[in-house]
């Protein structure tokens, strides 16, 4: 490892901007009060919090808000290893940030034959994203994963668990050929679901059975955006703000024009919304 003094001047000024949080850290843990009686599994709703405001901040394209989150994101990741360091020295669960980042940097050289050579010192090739990807889930199943979707976290919401099931499936060679075939079974789920929820007719359906066609166009349309270079996240959440600012233009017309939406009709309503998708600020 390098000696500190040799260190390019910006890496010693980020260890000790790192070195600066670690001690503060260290402070608030033995002096404040709300620090001192935190655990770890009373900070993970709190961490799943600043997680979702880092991601709105990247959706905003708000790059000084994103620094902000990943402040917040690296205070909770240093209070998770200052909790862990508490244990007992013989506690085997025991770890500490130093810990935490050398696992990180063995897990990543390990995971990477292509740049640091394999077990037996061999460069592995890897010369596309794909080969990559294949490589990583092999080398994840030769460490012990049973499955090559047990890496998979059992709580990710759907639409991203969709995703991330198709990406481990894809690097294990499972997976359409042509962008056509995955669109011919999107029609396909298509058919199918109307056949169990007929929108022309009123006639009774099986709900069990719709709800189980539903997801399996869901996940077949999932299937064509990772194809097509489309995350399927990162665009329904651009349409729920794109919604949101819209119906939030309606309320404030209506209000201005002395309306409540529930005395207005639909028609009333669609002059505001239209209005709201020619504004320039929906764009935005």
């Amino acid at each position: 490892m390098s000696d500190f003094q040799s260190l390019p001047p910006r890496r010693q000024e980020q260890l000790m901007a790192f070195n600066r949080l670690l001690t503060i850290m260290d402070e608030l843990r033995e002096q404040c009060p709300w620090d001192r009686k935190q655990t770890i599994d009373s900070l993970r709703h709190l961490t799943i919090e600043e997680t979702y405001e880092l991601s709105d901040a990247i959706l905003n394209g708000d790059l000084g808000e994103v620094k902000k989150e990943l402040g917040d994101i690296q205070l909770h990741l240093l209070f998770y290893a200052r909790i862990a360091s508490e244990k007992a020295p013989d506690d085997p669960d025991r770890f500490d940030m130093a810990d935490v980042l050398h696992a990180i940097s063995e897990k990543l050289i390990r995971r990477h034959p292509h740049i640091y050579g394999d077990a037996n010192g061999q460069t592995v090739v890897a010369e596309t994203e794909e080969q990559v990807k294949a490589n990583w889930e092999q080398l994840k199943l030769k460490e012990g994963n049973k499955s090559v979707l047990g890496g998979v976290p059992a709580s990710l919401p759907a639409l991203v668990k969709a995703m991330r099931i198709q990406e481990k499936a894809r690097g294990a060679g499972f997976d359409w050929e042509e962008k056509q075939q995955v669109w011919q079974k999107v029609e396909e789920e298509m058919q199918e679901f109307k056949q169990e929820f007929n929108t022309e007719s009123n006639e009774a359906f099986d709900p069990e059975q719709a709800e189980g066609e539903f997801g399996d166009l869901l996940f077949s349309l999932v299937n064509y955006a990772r194809f097509i270079n489309i995350n399927p996240e990162t665009a329904l959440e651009r349409t729920n703000k794109k919604f949101i600012r819209r119906f939030q233009y309606l309320e404030k017309r209506a209000r201005a024009n002395g309306q409540q939406l529930k005395d207005m009709t639909l028609a009333e309503m669609d002059v505001y919304w239209n209005e709201a998708k020619t504004d320039v600020s929906d764009s935005l």
